[in-house]
C-alpha cells in the first residue's frame, strides 16, 4: 500500500481507482445484488477497483504471486469464518446484541469471501503473468531494490 501513495502520480491513480470503486459500489447498492446479475457485476467491479487502487504500482510478478496466495487463503479463511459465526450465532439463545454482532461478522466474512477474494485472485493471476512476460524482456538491474 505504501507504493500506492509514494508519488504524486500513484496517489492520483489510487484516488481515481477508489472513486471508481465507490461509484460502482453505490450503483450496485442502488441496483441491488440479490439475484441480479448487473448488480453483482457492479459489485465485482467495485471490488476489483478497490484491489487495483493498491496494486497498480506493482512491477514484479512475485508481488502478484503473494497477492494470489493471500487471496486464496483469504477465500478459505473467510468462508470458514462465515460458517463458524453463523453456527455460533444460531446456537445462542435470544435476539441479544451479541447474536446480532456475530451475525453481522458472519455476513461481512461472507461478503469478503464472495465479493473481494475472487476479483483479487483474477487480478493476481493476470498481474503475475503480465509482469512475468514484461520482466522477461526487461530484466531487473542487479542493483535494483528487491
Amino acid at each position: 500500500m505504501i507504493e500506492a501513495l509514494s508519488t504524486h502520480h500513484n496517489r492520483v491513480v489510487t484516488v481515481v481507482f477508489l472513486a471508481i470503486a465507490a461509484v460502482l459500489a453505490a450503483a450496485a447498492g442502488i441496483v441491488g445484488i440479490s439475484d441480479n446479475p448487473p448488480g453483482i457485476l457492479l459489485a465485482y467491479g467495485a471490488a476489483a477497483a478497490l484491489v487495483l487502487a493498491f496494486v497498480h504500482p506493482w512491477r514484479r510478478s512475485r508481488q502478484f504471486r503473494y497477492l494470489l496466495y493471500a487471496s486464496v487463503l483469504g477465500l478459505v479463511v473467510f468462508a470458514v469464518l462465515h460458517n463458524v459465526f453463523e453456527v455460533v450465532a444460531g446456537r445462542m439463545d435470544g435476539p441479544g446484541f451479541v447474536v446480532a454482532v456475530l451475525q453481522w461478522i458472519g455476513v461481512a466474512a461472507f461478503l469478503i469471501a464472495v465479493l473481494v477474494c475472487p476479483p483479487a485472485i483474477i487480478i493476481a493471476v493476470v498481474g503475475e503473468v503480465v509482469m512475468d512476460i514484461r520482466n522477461r524482456h526487461h530484466p531487473a538491474r542487479p542493483d535494483a531494490a528487491a
